[in-house]
């Protein structure tokens, strides 16, 4: 008998040990690219070192990136709505914050980074991860149901920080190209964080009710939150994922460098990369979500990953940039531009109604894939 409960109580432990093994490939590549890593950067030149070390580097960190994102969803059924899903957004801006200052700041100036990530986060969210959720969610429930009053909270702040931050700078004269002068950056510094923080005041506090709905769901969404383990377990793992990722993603940056500077790839490929592997950890939740009958979490997921990209990825890079003396141009060209109205625009008219189906998910996906065509073929 007392054997059998020794059992019992060693299998939470086993079965943890079994889930986090990727934890220890975490920890094995950050030791190994501390110890060997210049060598191995110096070598870059041969294309199979280069496919080796960048797709083990980007491998280790979309893992961790993954696992951030399961933890943080262990802690969200914990804490319960929008608390959840506030933690999982402000996890990924951390991600993000630190891999493009770690590209950023490594080899040659590249201006346009900050904003070719940031306008490609919006359209793999926007584009890619909305269609792809309202496709999966209406292909298994037909029609799905949200809180109104939540998306179009969402939206009143995403559309104005949008323009303000990724066309504004077009247009301004009183410094030279798509940049900002710095009272003007102290502006846009001011409000994003300003209007965030207002966004937030309402998420959790006199309006929690804009972003939660009772949904029927089915029974594996229940079993895909339940854990075993304490909130201390999961937030200590939390925080081990993401110190991999913090250092994994500055042993990135090199062969990112070397794709775009020396190989001549699209410069927007870089924002395009470190743009995948902050996204990916969402929209796995998002389409999981929406799969679950739960849409009303996966926008809850979408959205508030926009909205914190623009309210605080981008103050928090203007400040990175005036200290390190790199400049940053924000404004988009003008294809990119006008596919940016447009995507906020079609996302005005798909939260329109309470409810989604697949044809709005189609209409995203497109808008995606024009997006990946003016890539290559501006």
């Amino acid at each position: 008998m007392q054997r059998r409960l020794k059992v019992k109580r060693a299998d939470p432990w086993r079965r943890a040990l079994r889930e986090e093994w990727f934890l220890g490939v975490s920890l094995a590549t950050a030791a190994i690219f501390a110890l060997a890593g210049d060598a191995m950067f110096d070598r870059l030149d041969n294309p199979y070192v280069l496919a080796l070390v960048f797709l083990w580097l980007f491998g280790v960190v979309a893992g961790s990136a993954l696992a951030v994102a399961r933890h943080a969803d262990r802690i969200a059924a914990l804490l319960g709505e929008p608390y959840g899903t506030l933690l999982l957004t402000l996890c990924v801006t951390a991600i993000e914050v630190v891999s493009i200052s770690a590209v950023m700041l490594h080899g040659e100036n590249n201006p346009t980074l900050v904003r070719d990530t940031l306008f490609a986060i919006v359209m793999i969210i926007l584009g890619g991860m909305v269609g792809v959720s309202l496709l999966a969610g209406g292909f298994r429930h037909r029609e799905q149901f949200y809180n109104l009053q939540g998306a179009n909270s969402y939206l009143s702040v995403i559309i104005p920080l949008a323009m303000i931050t990724l066309s504004l700078p077009n247009f301004t004269v009183s410094t030279p190209g798509p940049t900002l002068s710095y009272p003007q950056q102290i502006f846009v510094v001011v409000v994003s964080v300003g209007l965030y923080a207002a966004f937030l005041a309402i998420q959790t506090g006199r309006h929690r009710g804009y972003f939660t709905l009772n949904e029927s769901g089915d029974g594996r969404a229940k079993t895909h939150h339940a854990t075993d383990h304490p909130m201390a377990w999961h937030a200590a793992l939390l925080v081990a994922y993401i110190a991999a990722v913090v250092f994994l993603a500055e042993k990135l940056a090199p062969p990112i460098d070397y794709l775009i500077e020396t190989l001549r790839a699209p410069v927007p490929l870089g924002g395009v990369i470190i743009a995948m592997l902050v996204a990916a950890p969402e929209a796995i939740g998002a389409t999981r979500a929406a799969i679950d009958n739960k849409v009303q979490r996966s926008i809850n997921i979408f959205l508030g990953s926009v909205l914190s990209t623009i309210g605080l990825t981008v103050p928090i890079m203007l400040v990175v940039s005036y200290l390190t003396a790199h400049e940053v141009y924000l404004g988009l060209d003008g294809a990119n531009n006008l596919l940016l109205m447009l995507t906020l625009a079609v996302s005005v008219v798909t939260f329109a109604s309470g409810r989604t189906n697949i044809l709005q998910g189609a209409v995203h996906i497109v808008l995606f894939a024009a997006y990946v065509l003016l890539i290559f073929e501006a």
